[in-house]
């Protein structure tokens, strides 16, 4: 599995995202807003949340660039606004990765199963960079 880029924004991902795919000519993109999530009690979205894009990929000349807005009230620092994504089929490997990259880190969420991953989580290493790890199905 190839490591993918992430690339935040501060509430204009879907025009960023929309602007990328017509530079490079992509597909049209698939957006996903926080919104879209089903809805959790012990979590209730705030209304300013509900359109912002919380995933979209495009593929760019083979490589996959994903996007995402930041949550309301989290930290956004611009030419800082970057991650990495790692997400391979082999559970082991994600767990062992994220206990690795957590040493000296700050965990965001621990290792969890999510409606679109078996397995995923989501730390700031050692060094300031933002991972996200996921277990992708077969």
């Amino acid at each position: 599995m190839a490591v993918d880029v992430y690339l935040y924004f501060n509430g204009n991902c879907r025009e960023a995202v929309e602007y990328y795919a017509q530079v490079f000519e992509t597909e049209k993109p698939q957006i996903m807003a926080f919104g879209d999530n089903p809805p959790n009690p012990e979590f209730p979205l705030p209304e300013e949340a509900r359109n912002l894009v919380m995933h979209s990929r495009l593929n760019i000349n083979g490589s996959n660039v994903m996007f995402s807005d930041v949550f309301p009230g989290s930290p956004f620092t611009v030419g800082n606004n970057i991650g990495l994504a790692y997400g391979s089929k082999d559970m082991d490997q994600i767990k062992q990765l994220f206990n690795k990259l957590k040493d000296g880190g700050t965990v965001k969420m621990e290792l969890q199963e999510t409606f679109w991953s078996k397995c995923y989580g989501n730390l700031r290493d050692k060094f300031g960079i933002e991972w996200q790890l996921s277990h992708e199905s077969e």
